[in-house]
């Protein structure tokens, strides 16, 4: 055995008790994932094609338009919503087309508003509201929140499923009772 080698099992060895603690988080963490992904309604082809949507969106609006917009997409079974703001009514046009363009896109709903980048305490606020609505979307008895994906953006909230009609009424109540929320706008496919 070589030196090289000695140090690397005798670093690997004491690295052991630090790791032991990983373990368990690991498992729980894993447990939760397959969890979410067998109650999700998409298939895990295309759970994966809408993070490469995610990525591809995101990617070529920042490419094309490097600093007129400042935009989230959200890919949920091929249907991307964009969210947020550009700087003028062409900038939003050419923003669909570029993601219309992406392979396996089926429809793009282009929420942005002409204004300015928005503060990052806006962007904060949108983030807890997000969480607000989500938490209670768990608590919701006869509702699964792992089939609702929630969007906030300037306090507006888009919901996004597959959902029933049902469930997309609870849904949209749940959001529209959560304090902050200015306005819920619907974003669902339905499968009743």
């Amino acid at each position: 055995m070589t030196n090289v080698q000695r140090w690397f099992l005798v670093g690997s060895i004491a690295v052991l008790p630090a790791l032991s603690g990983c373990i368990p988080v690991l498992i729980a963490g894993g447990a939760t994932a397959g969890y979410m992904f067998a109650e999700d309604r998409r298939t895990s082809g295309v759970y994966v094609e809408d993070q490469g949507i995610e990525f591809k969106a995101g990617s070529r609006i920042k490419e094309r338009h490097p600093d007129q917009v400042h935009v989230n997409t959200t890919s949920f079974n091929r249907v991307v919503l964009v969210t947020g703001e550009v700087s003028s009514e062409e900038v939003k046009a050419s923003v669909t087309e570029v993601v219309k363009s992406i392979e396996n896109v089926r429809s793009v709903q282009n929420e942005t508003v002409v204004a300015g980048a928005s503060a990052m305490s806006a962007r904060a606020n949108d983030s807890y509201t997000t969480s607000k609505v989500k938490s209670r979307l768990i608590g919701t008895k006869d509702l699964s929140a792992t089939h609702i994906k929630v969007v906030t953006e300037n306090n507006v909230v888009y919901l996004m499923g597959l959902v029933t009609h049902r469930e997309a009424d609870m849904a949209s109540e749940v959001a529209r009772q959560t304090s902050g929320v200015l306005k819920v706008v619907k974003v669902f496919e339905y499968i009743d």
